[in-house]
């Protein structure tokens, strides 16, 4: 069964423009240094969708990006302690979906992204994925 994520980056580190000219190849979700946000990584199948948010600048939802290639060891890593995985580009949200629209929104106030403002990459519920995708008009 398809799962939902949100992975976080600063668009000035990589923004969905960049994860869209990385093409049908992708591109690796690397870096990541938490230990809960390296077990979603961990979790994370082929085939799955995370939304892509640009943190710091912009605050937003601004696309949609597919799991291409499940967890392995991530190779900027020299512990060879976490994990990456490899991401392409999906689709672009005709309206990004700003994080104070999303905290104004009662129905989604259980999400991680409020309640654990620092994680970068966390599991999003269907019914929350629904409503968010509305949201960027998609």
């Amino acid at each position: 069964m398809k799962k939902y994520w949100l992975v976080k980056s600063e668009p000035n580190v990589w923004s969905i423009d960049q994860q869209k000219r990385a093409g049908v190849k992708g591109a690796l979700w690397d870096g990541v240094r938490n230990y809960q946000a390296a077990n979603n990584l961990k979790a994370m199948k082929k085939g799955d969708l995370c939304f892509f948010y640009h943190s710091n600048i912009g605050k937003e939802i601004v696309g949609i990006v597919e799991v291409i290639k499940e967890y392995f060891i991530d190779p900027t890593d020299k512990d060879r302690k976490f994990v990456a995985v490899q991401l392409k580009f999906k689709k672009m949200f005709k309206n990004f979906v700003k994080l104070e629209i999303i905290k104004q929104n009662k129905e989604l106030s259980q999400l991680a992204l409020i309640k654990q403002s620092r994680l970068s990459v966390m599991p999003i519920d269907s019914k929350s994925w629904k409503l968010i995708c509305k949201l960027g008009k998609i």
